[in-house]
């Protein structure tokens, strides 16, 4: 026979808006204060913050904020403890820092947040793909001498024009030296835009009106985001770290005989070490945390478009990859963060 505790709970048990644990417990943060983001000063480590940020907030109720600023100092901030997560670290550029701070044990490398960043140069495929295609049998950079009239730049009559990056970007620097090594510099005027906008700009007008256009881009941007899938990548020699250096290192562009296709970099996710000892169940989702290029260039394309925010970018994201983020967290965060959505 039931004692009136047992026969309660059964009752209770029974009712028909019974909630589940993971709803009728409310999380409580491993963080006794905010967890502090690096806003590093771009859009794409915006988006991860802001990704990340919902998950903390609604699937384990912690508190969040963002220091805004560039890397060297924000990754300074880590290492003294005043920064507790950086969602993108690009390591081939603060190399020496990132090497000091993990040595010191000021930081962790939680691993890869997207492993596939691109730069090269781009053609759309309607100029080469199909039978009456003007540019048809163009797939690397030692074809294009032949293609130069499909190319004509309006201003250089027998050259064609290469869209290269905005003057003072190291891109520019690298592309201007590749234009040489590849001996394309009396077939090819190297075009600089006068501003970033302005490159994006002619690229998406080229590629909707179809109107031919060789140029350099790079991933994850809005602008890969809305056209990558209309474009083929031009073949260059695989990427050689020697050839690289050499590359890099040598400041006349004329020098310069020797090239190869850019290397394809990884982006990782550092926390502080105290954070890392202090929130395991947050660097577990943090660590199982990976995006892809194509994942962020959309999320930029869908802020372009709609005039959002990172916020807003995050939260269409979360609505319609439900398959990827749900495998970062337990059971119980995702059911809170699919509620919150």
């Amino acid at each position: 026979m039931l004692n009136f505790k047992s026969a309660l709970a059964a009752c209770v048990v029974a009712l028909p808006f019974a909630v589940s644990s993971a709803e009728a417990a409310d999380p409580v943060c491993e963080m006794d204060r905010p967890i502090v983001f690096a806003g590093l000063d771009w859009d794409s480590n915006a988006f991860h913050n802001s990704v990340a940020q919902f998950i903390a907030e609604k699937g384990y109720g912690c508190e969040t904020d963002v220091i805004p600023g560039s890397t060297i100092p924000l990754l300074n901030g880590m290492a003294r403890g005043d920064i507790d997560v950086t969602m993108e670290i690009w390591p081939d550029n603060v190399t020496e820092a990132l090497a000091e701070g993990q040595e010191r044990k000021q930081f962790v490398d939680l691993g890869v947040n997207f492993p596939d960043a691109t730069q090269a140069w781009f053609v759309p495929k309607y100029l080469v793909e199909g039978d009456d295609a003007p540019a048809k049998g163009l797939k690397s950079v030692a074809d294009l001498p032949k293609y130069k009239d499909v190319f004509a730049d309006p201003e250089e009559p027998g050259k064609g024009r290469f869209y290269n990056c905005i003057a003072g970007w190291g891109c520019e620097v690298i592309n201007s030296k590749k234009l040489n090594a590849y001996k394309l510099n009396d077939s090819y005027v190297n075009f600089r835009p006068g501003a970033g906008a302005a490159l994006a700009a002619v690229i998406e007008s080229n590629i909707r009106r179809k109107k031919p256009i060789l140029f350099y881009y790079w991933g994850p941007t809005w602008v890969m985001g809305k056209v990558a899938d209309d474009l083929v990548q031009l073949e260059e020699p695989a990427y050689n770290k020697e050839i690289w250096d050499e590359l890099s290192n040598e400041t006349d562009p004329s020098k310069v005989t020797r090239a190869v296709a850019y290397p394809l970099s990884a982006t990782h996710v550092y926390v502080n070490t105290e954070f890392h000892e202090k929130a395991p169940k947050l660097v577990e989702f943090l660590t199982a945390y990976e995006t892809t290029s194509n994942d962020i260039s959309k999320a930029l394309a869908f802020m372009q478009d709609t005039g959002g925010t990172t916020d807003d970018a995050a939260i269409e994201f979360l609505k319609i990859n439900e398959e990827l983020w749900t495998d970062w967290v337990p059971a119980d965060v995702a059911e809170r963060v699919k509620a919150a959505l």
